[in-house]
């Protein structure tokens, strides 16, 4: 663990611009699950401030007795004391939680951060292939009328000249379909606090991505879903010493002062008590027994989180290498460049040299 977290250290992530991180930050903030971690917090931070008061109040008793001419009255106070240590065990029992909390926050942001990017760049994507499919929409409709030239000069024939107004109205279909995508892309990006407007503004950093082995260096214990199942099952530890410190009764302790008149003759009294609780009827051991199997099931449940996160970071860091490779591969090659192609595409069917239908092909 030591020797990963160390090379997670060392290791230099590409940061995001600023003005995505501005815009990724400004939308955070006004999102409800942010109100909602955030009022978690200071629930949490709430019941720590709880768990640190005293368990117990003082309790007055004024007592009154008249019998004849007998008569006897006295004023006590009393108070239990915490001897065995339940404010200490359940303020680390409000500690863990508040851990919790922070841990459950932090893979809800980072949950929101992913929701937010992909939905960034399924807009930007969508916005392309519009700009994509317009530019193949342009094309085609000078194709059109370029085969109605051709046809008129006889160069082709009607068939091929219908079969380019046919590509045409594909296109236009096509076209109609792509603005669909983008306003469906729209309205996402928007459910996550984006403002479309100011996305379109800002370009994916796709040439500051960072390589695969950055993932390698991650270790799985600094993933937030390995420490929400760690903190859980040690939020739940703390509550089983709980539950043990509830078996152990607390004394009372009790002093009261009074008068008592019997007759001519009167006095003062004062009087000490101490009283123990007896767990006879209710042992509460019931209430270990549960604590404790929830224990067991948040441990396991984290065995189980690290199990399914540690295939899930090798699966992603797998796909990530794959897919950077075809990136870098992409990018490097001649084939990319549209418009070089669409030019030699034109020339060769200007030429006859391409059918109207491979042409066609070629161009969708």
């Amino acid at each position: 663990m030591l020797p990963a977290m160390a090379m997670a250290a060392n290791t230099t992530f590409p940061i995001a611009p600023v003005a995505v991180r501005s815009a990724l930050k400004a939308a955070w903030q006004k999102h409800p699950r942010y109100q909602a971690s955030e009022a978690r917090l200071v629930a949490s931070r709430a019941r720590l401030d709880a768990a640190s008061q005293p368990l117990y109040n003082p309790e007055v008793e004024f007592a009154a007795d008249k019998e004849g001419a007998d008569r006897s009255t006295s004023l006590g106070i009393n108070l239990t004391l915490d001897l065995t240590g339940k404010r200490r065990v359940r303020q680390d029992a409000a500690i863990s939680r508040i851990d919790l909390a922070t841990t459950e926050a932090r893979l809800r942001r980072r949950d929101f951060v992913q929701l937010w990017l992909s939905s960034w760049a399924e807009l930007q994507t969508a916005q392309r292939r519009v700009d994509t499919g317009q530019r193949r929409l342009s094309l085609i409709y000078r194709f059109a009328e370029l085969a109605i030239k051709q046809f008129e000069a006889g160069d082709i024939s009607g068939l091929e000249r219908d079969l380019a107004q046919l590509a045409r109205v594909e296109a236009q279909a096509d076209q109609s379909q792509l603005d669909a995508d983008r306003a469906q892309a729209e309205a996402r990006f928007r459910n996550v606090g984006g403002i479309p407007e100011l996305a379109a503004l800002m370009q994916l950093p796709t040439g500051s991505l960072s390589t695969p082995e950055a993932g390698v260096a991650v270790a799985i214990e600094q993933l937030p879903e390995w420490q929400v199942a760690q903190a859980e099952a040690l939020a739940t530890e703390r509550d089983v010493s709980v539950a043990r410190s509830n078996r152990r009764p607390d004394p009372t302790i009790g002093l009261r002062g009074g008068r008592i008149d019997y007759g001519p003759v009167q006095d003062n009294v004062v009087g000490l008590s101490v009283s123990i609780p007896l767990f006879v009827r209710n042992s509460y051991r019931a209430e270990i027994v549960a604590a404790q199997a929830d224990a067991d099931a948040a441990q396991a449940e984290a065995q189980r989180v690290r199990l399914e996160v540690g295939s899930e970071r090798r699966r992603a860091i797998d796909s990530y290498r794959v897919t950077h490779a075809a990136w870098t591969r992409w990018q490097a090659s001649r084939g990319t460049d549209i418009e070089r192609r669409t030019s030699l595409l034109e020339r060769l069917w200007q030429q006859g040299e391409l059918s109207t239908a491979d042409y066609l092909l070629q161009l969708k």
